[in-house]
């Protein structure tokens, strides 16, 4: 069960320790210190001016665990799981695919959130973390044969109906397979044809998506009848996802019309409206909170006709890992490029966070041990990686003082970094470490290259 809910004062964030808290105008943003919000929660500068996670000093970190390093903030991961079961109910699920290791699995099982699993590796990685299988949620779009017939052995809470082959596989196995002591319960999802103001990479709502059944094609209503002809399986709710990095609540209200219009008549129990609430990742950017975001939900679902006894639930991800982290580097190279630019090469890079490659995310950078500082120095941050376009930071502003050995820091890269990390080069992957209370533990080990050797056959 979840621990009592945190006081809002749980974390004062001091207004005087963080000059870029100012308002916008008041300096060039892209130039002044770092805004406190894009820090995790337990951030605080101590007395020789350097930032402190967790009570724990980050170059302390880098030097004991080596760069690159993913440090995430365990008090700021377990409140941001438990403002989500408070604003949603017992039903939130916490998407994995943002990030996902043993200790995360079980951080948001202790939270009291249920787990949204996309593959057969991440329902693997959630079980060996002792997450009961009831608590997890399957997703995925092309699930294979084994998949489902593994969450159908284990007795997964819910799987998440996507294509009539699908419905054609999960029948088949419940026909064919041994008894069950219940039906598996199946949320179907659809695509309620709203195009979030995201990237088109990680819109997902839109008609033209492989995701889910149409409900304006009809092809919903169809997957509805067919699942219903299928007497070994429960069809308990609809589920929708519009898309990833959504600042704007209105998307959400716009989904929730079309699903709350397809979604009463049908006298179900449960819906799901997926995940995709945006964080900040610049100074300047601000998002809404878990609360205003399910608040919103909740007053469409009452305009759309959706019975308030319905159980309305969310799948939040990157608004659950994204701020509890950051990455430390090492700088390794400072090139100055007369009339052009200077770039400032680091010991990771598209490896351990290809967001910007892949979307174009931007994001800032700045020195743990002058947190406070101006960054009035333009520079490209790139990684080591044989790619002109391995970048981290493209658009970055440093101290004037930035030299060769800094450990240069990003924020808020809980979320799809290390999910997403790659041996791109053969580059070992990051370690991982979990921060509390003046204690470092390693969640995930930084990988040998010995371990780059182990699938050869």
């Amino acid at each position: 069960m979840p621990a009592d809910p945190l006081p809002s004062d749980a974390y004062p964030l001091p207004s005087d320790a963080f000059p870029g808290d100012a308002a916008p105008g008041d300096h060039d943003l892209a130039t002044a210190p770092l805004e406190r919000h894009l820090l995790p929660r337990t951030a605080e500068i101590d007395e020789k001016g350097h930032l402190r996670v967790g009570g724990i000093d980050l170059l302390d970190l880098a030097h004991e665990f080596g760069t690159p390093l993913f440090v995430y903030d365990e008090a700021h991961l377990r409140r941001a799981c438990r403002e989500a079961v408070a604003a949603w109910g017992d039903g939130v699920a916490y998407a994995a695919k943002a990030f996902l290791c043993r200790a995360m699995a079980r951080l948001a099982h202790e939270e009291g959130m249920q787990l949204d699993v996309a593959s057969g590796g991440e329902l693997h990685v959630a079980l060996a973390a002792g997450v009961p299988a009831e608590r997890l949620v399957l997703h995925g779009n092309n699930k294979s044969v084994a998949e489902l017939a593994l969450a159908l052995e284990v007795g997964v809470g819910r799987i998440v109906v996507d294509s009539f082959d699908e419905i054609a596989r999960l029948g088949g196995l419940v026909e064919s397979g041994p008894p069950s002591p219940g039906r598996p319960r199946v949320l179907l999802r659809v695509t309620p044809g709203v195009e979030a103001h995201t990237h088109e990479f990680v819109r997902t709502g839109q008609e033209d998506s492989k995701f889910g059944f149409s409900v304006s094609s009809g092809a919903a209503a169809q997957a509805v009848a067919a699942l219903e002809l299928l007497p070994g399986v429960e069809l308990v709710g609809v589920h929708a996802h519009i898309g990833s990095q959504v600042f704007e609540a209105s998307s959400f209200e716009r989904a929730v019309e079309v699903l709350g219009a397809f979604f009463a008549p049908l006298g179900l129990p449960e819906l799901v409206v997926g995940g995709g609430l945006g964080v900040p990742y610049v100074n300047g950017e601000r998002a809404p909170t878990q609360a205003e975001w399910a608040d919103a939900t909740r007053e469409a679902c009452a305009e759309a006709g959706v019975d308030p006894a319905t159980r309305l639930s969310a799948e939040p991800g990157r608004s659950i890992v994204a701020t509890a982290a950051l990455t430390l580097y090492t700088v390794g190279t400072v090139k100055h490029l007369p009339g052009i630019r200077t770039y400032v090469s680091v010991d990771g890079g598209m490896s351990d966070n290809p967001r910007p490659v892949l979307y174009g995310s931007g994001y800032e950078a700045f020195l743990p041990r002058s947190v406070q500082a101006h960054r009035p120095r333009p520079v490209r941050v790139v990684g080591k990686h044989c790619e002109s376009g391995d970048l981290v930071v493209p658009n970055a502003f440093v101290p004037d003082d930035l030299t060769v050995g800094d450990i240069l820091a990003t924020p808020v890269t809980g979320a799809y970094g290390y999910a997403m990390a790659s041996n791109y080069n053969k580059v070992p992957r990051a370690a991982v470490v979990f921060v509390e209370d003046g204690t470092a533990r390693v969640a995930v080990r930084r990988e040998t290259f010995d371990d780059l050797l182990r699938l050869d056959a």
